[in-house]
């Protein structure tokens, strides 16, 4: 009898607090309870009262995470914008230095400049165009708030780099054993097995106008005798296809290894899609890389690789740099990374590939860089773009071409007596 009197108690104390929350029954959207007048609540009213509390917290719950989700899919935003500023911008040059070239460069009147400015200008205009909020948030932002934002995109773009140094490492020495199946195989951890003692990173590190298999070529680079010496001067074999050169057409073939096509795919889609490179050819496999692509895209439930989060579309010439530069880290003896390997200044290197793509002669040349482009975004996209379709072309197609035809009969008509 004690334990129903205390019991009745304890419900009589929750009546104030139930009759306060009935009022907002309707704006939440649970059912209104009416409560009795002798203040007394019954138990199916005390039960629906708690399971409209649990009705709350699962809102509240819900919210919470849409608010959580929003704010980690901006932080993804961020950080994966932050961190392509090496993959797409710049390897070497410090975020600082090119906003402040290019204020320097707007306040001067002389129109001219140097080789390094122009590089870092271009490289200005790369970056704003990667991160369009950059200009007008840093516009809009206190001096101390705005030196804080590109210390922080500075260390971001930094750990990228180090983050693909380190993944590379170990891809590169599987990509290797596993195609050419060296009887002493790379050590994944062990840089000091790569390079040019070892003997099938010697090959693809090799400068594409000597023969890695003339036993006299690899003395004279073990040697480091005249004529032998490895410079940012020579293209390193692995860049060409089928990793061979043509002495008397040396851009022939140039940036379309498999290896750099592998490591290409590693850093902006994933690492699992460089088992879908089939073939050095020029092109022809376009329809198999339609197919891939789509079994890529249509996967359930794919975590997102960083050309897809910043809506990358078509391959840059200073991504290709930049994966250049990292896979021929990868194959070298190396230990950590810096500017300067031997006689190999990978800061000269990457401005002569930068300038390959960016700084093109004439017409003639410009045109087959952008096809090279193209090639490139068939690689790794798997699919063309319709932008990069000239206006003659969509003119030809047909449903311009019955417009056209449409239009000129309809005129025919209208002239004839």
């Amino acid at each position: 009898m004690s334990h129903i009197e205390g019991s009745t108690s304890y419900i009589k104390g929750s009546v104030s607090y139930i009759e306060g929350q009935l009022q907002d029954d309707s704006e939440s959207g649970m059912p209104h309870i009416e409560a009795q007048s002798e203040g007394i609540v019954t138990a199916e009213q005390l039960h629906k009262a708690v399971a409209r509390q649990r009705w709350r917290i699962t809102q509240l719950d819900k919210s919470w995470s849409l608010l959580s989700l929003g704010a980690q899919l901006r932080k993804n935003y961020f950080m994966a914008r932050r961190r392509v500023v090496r993959r797409i911008v710049a390897l070497f040059n410090n975020i600082e230095d090119l906003v402040n070239k290019n204020d320097r460069r707007y306040e001067c009147s002389d129109k001219d400049h140097t080789l390094d400015q122009d590089w870092l200008q271009i490289g200005y205009a790369t970056l704003v165009n990667t991160l369009p909020w950059f200009h007008k948030k840093g516009s809009e932002m206190e001096y101390d708030e705005y030196l804080h934002m590109l210390k922080m995109l500075q260390q971001g773009a930094d750990a990228a780099r180090g983050d693909d140094t380190s993944k590379l490492k170990s891809l590169v020495a599987e990509w290797v054993n596993h195609k050419f199946k060296p009887s002493l195989p790379i050590d994944y951890d062990d840089k000091h097995s790569h390079g040019f003692t070892h003997d099938v990173c010697g090959r693809l590190l090799c400068p594409a106008e000597l023969d890695w298999n003339n036993l006299d070529v690899r003395t004279g680079i073990w040697d480091r005798s005249e004529g032998h010496i490895v410079t940012e001067l020579s293209f390193p074999s692995f860049l060409y296809d089928k990793y061979t050169a043509k002495l008397d057409y040396l851009e022939e073939g140039l940036f379309k290894g498999r290896i750099l096509i592998q490591g290409y795919k590693a850093m902006f889609m994933s690492p699992s899609s460089t088992k879908e490179v089939e073939g050095d050819s020029d092109g022809a496999d376009v329809i198999r890389d339609n197919r891939c692509a789509s079994r890529s895209f249509a996967g359930i439930k794919v975590k997102k690789h960083v050309a897809h989060i910043i809506h990358m579309e078509k391959v840059t010439p200073r991504s290709i740099t930049y994966i250049t530069c990292q896979v021929r880290f990868a194959l070298s003896s190396v230990t950590s990374w810096w500017s300067i390997d031997g006689d190999f200044d990978y800061v000269q290197f990457w401005q002569t590939i930068v300038d390959f793509f960016e700084r093109a002669p004439g017409r003639e040349v410009q045109q087959r860089v952008n096809r090279l482009l193209e090639w490139w975004t068939r690689k790794i996209f798997g699919r063309s773009h319709c932008d990069g379709l000239s206006n003659a072309v969509k003119a030809n197609m047909s449903v311009n071409a019955l417009a056209r035809q449409r239009a000129q009969r309809d005129d025919a008509a209208f002239d004839s007596p």
